[in-house]
């Protein structure tokens, strides 16, 4: 089914939320990931569940059907397949292929996605971490553990980022942070939660609590 972009961007949204266990998803949840007005989130839902894509029930929320839940993952797959291809094949720097990937996803082809995902060798993760779902909708191991949450005196490793706004990434870059990169969690300040952390077993550097909190971590 052919959906607008609008729509595809609806479904993708719904998917990401309902991606954290046990969250209600609300038409202001929605509005709020979106940025959009809740009043046009209201008659987009009506649009949604006329074409089957979602449940709506004030008390459980918004919930993917079937047909819904599959159209969004293959939105997903393409953003993430096309973040790879444009990092590692275009030489585009990690900051600037999100904002391309959302245009890109939209492109209506039954081949492009499988074509994407053979080109750079059947990628697991895109290169902001997160898990690329495969053609018949099994999605790799996603990683929940924050920075943040980690007990003091624990090496980690930077497994994927929450934020994947140009801001965040360019601190990360100039921190030298990546996927992949060592992360040795020195102290917890209690004043205010900030992390003393030490980057690769070089000197060590404060973060703050929200920097570890967009931080997701393999122990």
């Amino acid at each position: 089914m052919v959906h607008t972009l609008t729509e595809e961007n609806y479904l993708k949204a719904i998917f990401s939320i309902s991606q954290n266990a046990d969250v209600k998803i609300t038409p202001t949840a929605i509005a709020e990931m979106l940025k959009n007005n809740p009043a046009s989130v209201i008659d987009m839902i009506k649009k949604l569940s006329d074409k089957k894509l979602i449940d709506y029930d004030k008390r459980e929320g918004v919930k993917l059907t079937e047909s819904g839940l599959n159209d969004a993952i293959q939105i997903v797959r393409k953003h993430r397949l096309w973040e790879v291809f444009l990092l590692e094949k275009l030489n585009y720097k990690w900051d600037e292929i999100h904002d391309i990937a959302e245009e890109l996803e939209h492109i209506q082809d039954n081949t492009l996605a499988d074509r994407l995902d053979k080109f750079p060798g059947f990628p697991e993760y895109d290169p902001h971490g997160d898990p690329i779902p495969k053609a018949n909708g099994k999605v790799p191991k996603s990683f929940s553990v924050t920075l943040a949450n980690v007990k003091e005196g624990v090496t980690c490793r930077v497994a994927a980022v929450k934020d994947t706004s140009s801001t965040f990434l360019q601190y990360l870059l100039k921190l030298n942070i990546g996927i992949g990169t060592s992360i040795r969690l020195i102290e917890k300040i209690p004043f205010d939660n900030s992390l003393v952390i030490s980057i690769n077993g070089k000197e060590n550097t404060t973060v703050s609590q929200k920097f570890g909190e967009n931080i997701l971590v393999d122990e």
